[in-house]
């Protein structure tokens, strides 16, 4: 992993999404996360529709269990879904923010020891039966249609804090 930018305090605006909402154990996290970018491209394309950038957001994070993805791209505006992909939003506030290259195990952990470092409070539910973010996602800032090799990939890890 190369670090570009942070880790830092960024306000960041309310961001309308399109995406598919799936429960995965962990393991199969990446390869879900393949899948779901292709049938959401297809679904948009099919339709039009104009989008942004993609990004894997984690609503719940249990990593002895199922955990809880949404696979999204952000719009310029709500969009209607159906029964397979649903609009939302990407919540505004201030995230803690990391942009590097390469995998984002390490990016997480080193993330979120800065934030427990400077004393923030995250937007999230720490329970047992897994952690539940207000808003945490990892923005591709490379394209993935146009780089395969995901150690490329240039990639924005926000966590919403709560202020």
């Amino acid at each position: 992993m190369e670090i570009l930018f942070g880790p830092a305090v960024v306000p960041q605006p309310l961001r309308h999404t399109a995406g598919i909402r799936v429960v995965t154990p962990f393991r199969g996290m990446f390869a879900v996360r393949d899948k779901l970018m292709t049938e959401l491209y297809t679904w948009l394309d099919t339709r039009g529709e104009s989008y942004g950038r993609t990004f894997l957001r984690l609503h719940v994070v249990a990593m002895e269990s199922d955990m809880t993805l949404e696979v999204g791209v952000e719009t310029d505006k709500p969009l209607d879904g159906d029964d397979r992909v649903t609009p939302g939003t990407l919540p505004a506030g201030d995230y803690a923010t990391l942009r590097f290259i390469g995998h984002g195990r390490r990016a997480n952990g080193t993330l979120i020891n800065w934030i427990r470092a400077v004393n923030l409070p995250m937007d999230v539910d720490e329970n047992p039966s897994g952690d539940r973010f207000g808003a945490r996602y990892e923005m591709y800032l490379t394209d993935p249609r146009s780089e395969r090799m995901k150690t490329r990939w240039q990639i924005e890890l926000g966590i919403r804090l709560d202020r």
